[in-house]
């Protein structure tokens, strides 16, 4: 499919993958719906998105628990635009805590945004690309779809469920023969985003970004690639796709050894951090970022590096006893 020139709808747009996805569009020319809890932020996305030479950009602030809204968000692009292209999931909140003691509340919001949200923007993409008879929709999941966590339950079980609806509806449009209707699944490695300076927090710890970080901009280059030559999975991030092919081969080890390198790199032991809500019920404040100031890959290489060594190193060997008679 030609990316210059498409409608792109986006969630999750004032910040972090969504906000670079935009721009990168953007760069391409595209028109961008821009959707989020954060007006202010969507606007100097908006204005940042609009320096680029044909871009055309719309400000729909959203939020994406509720279903009217997202319909409404669908037929403002619609109006506006005259169709919808590429529907790009990746609106996200997330919480840290011990199971027992992150409230209730809390766990269910996480899953309302991460999971209804993601429903609630499907329902309202495919209904418009049925009508057009082709169309491009995006859900943004994580590698902790695949390799799970301790201490971010919630978050884990929502980008299983993401995969899952994926899974789904790309079997339900392939019976229905809608040949030029694409689901794609989009699953990040650590990304430098604020997500963890924004997610709520019960461990008494405060969460960083467990190296190695990739920037939110090669995401987004993924995401274009994705609508250029549709895929129905990508591991983004070298450390990424080798957890995932780790976890095939050797899924305990990968589990006990994600455990320990959470334990130890995820949740700071240097400052401890007060029991807080992050911006699951209530958004930001401020014009947003894309960054979250982890510093990059560079900052974390020799970190992660060792880490996917050590996770390699004792896969591989996992490999041979296996093979071995």
């Amino acid at each position: 499919m030609r990316v210059r020139d498409s409608v792109v709808v986006i969630t999750g747009a004032s910040s972090g993958i969504g906000r670079a996805t935009a721009l990168a569009f953007a760069r391409k020319g595209c028109a961008v719906v821009l959707a989020a809890r954060r007006a202010e932020a969507l606007e100097t996305v908006r204005r940042a998105c609009e320096r680029h030479r044909r871009a055309e950009a719309l400000v729909v602030p959203t939020d994406v628990t509720d279903a009217a809204a997202v319909d409404e968000l669908a037929r403002r692009a619609v109006q506006r635009f005259g169709r919808v292209d590429v529907w790009v999931n990746a609106a996200a909140v997330n919480v840290f805590g011990p199971f027992g003691e992150v409230p209730l509340e809390d766990f269910r919001r996480v899953l309302d945004v991460n999971v209804m949200g993601y429903v609630h923007g499907a329902r309202a993409a495919l209904r418009v690309m049925r009508e057009q008879d082709r169309g491009t929709l995006v859900n943004v999941s994580s590698i902790v779809g695949v390799v799970s966590q301790p201490y971010t339950h919630a978050y884990g079980m929502s980008k299983h469920a993401i995969r899952a609806l994926s899974a789904s509806l790309r079997q339900e449009l392939r019976l229905g023969k809608a040949a030029h209707l694409h689901v794609c699944t989009v699953l990040p490695a650590t990304i430098d985003t604020p997500l963890f300076q924004h997610a709520a927090n019960y461990t008494g710890r405060r969460p960083v970004a467990m190296p190695p970080v990739y920037s939110p901009e090669r995401v987004a280059r993924a995401i274009v690639r994705l609508v250029r030559a549709p895929r129905r999975e990508v591991v983004v991030g070298p450390m990424g796709r080798s957890l995932v092919l780790q976890s095939r081969i050797s899924p305990g080890l990968v589990e006990r050894t994600m455990a320990r390198h959470v334990d130890r790199t995820h949740l700071s032991r240097k400052e401890p951090a007060p029991p807080g809500r992050g911006n699951l019920h209530v958004p930001a404040a401020g014009q947003g970022a894309t960054h979250g100031g982890w510093g990059g890959r560079r900052r974390t290489a020799v970190r992660g590096l060792a880490a996917a060594t050590v996770l390699a190193a004792a896969a591989a060997g996992a490999a041979r006893r296996v093979r071995t008679p």
